[in-house]
């Protein structure tokens, strides 16, 4: 498949503030790993092959347990992730498929037992954020090439051997 388009190329200011408001979602202090869960979880829905390598990648990079990540499909049956985590993962799934869903007012309530309303607005942003970049590498065609990652640090041990 041919790369259509490099978005950063073309049009470097937009590009760039993409970018700078991904730092900001970095220190919003939301755990790294709902994060990583709540980016490929997006991007699984999506269907982007891109992001969901780049998001597996840094949350192995991060400790998360592969099991972990091999379920996030079907977290709604799985008994690994938290009640704060669900709650994340169906806010997520909503903004994701929000002409289907229109952010229903559960889904949202569901969310203030285990996140201020500070951290909502970072939580939606953050979904906002991964349909954007999804979007972005989808209809460009981006490759995703795991050579960009090479100077990561390999995935840390957690699962007993």
């Amino acid at each position: 498949m041919t790369i259509r388009i490099d978005f950063v190329k073309a049009a470097p200011q937009a590009a760039a503030a993409m970018f700078g408001l991904e730092r900001y979602l970095h220190g919003c202090g939301l755990e790294p790993s709902l994060l990583n869960l709540v980016k490929l979880r997006a991007s699984q829905i999506n269907g982007c092959a891109y992001c969901i390598a780049m998001h597996t990648d840094e949350a192995l990079r991060d400790g998360e347990p592969t099991e972990r990540l091999t379920m996030l499909d079907a977290w709604e049956e799985a008994t690994l992730y938290s009640e704060k985590e669900r709650a994340a993962l169906a806010w997520v799934e909503e903004v994701t498929l929000i002409a289907d869903s229109g952010a229903s007012k559960e889904s949202f309530e569901a969310l203030k037992a285990h996140f201020s309303e500070e951290e909502i607005g970072w939580l939606t942003l953050a979904a906002t954020m991964i349909n954007a970049w999804n979007r972005m590498a989808i209809s460009s065609r981006a490759q995703f090439n795991r050579a960009m990652f090479a100077h990561a640090a390999p995935a840390k041990a957690t699962e007993p051997a």
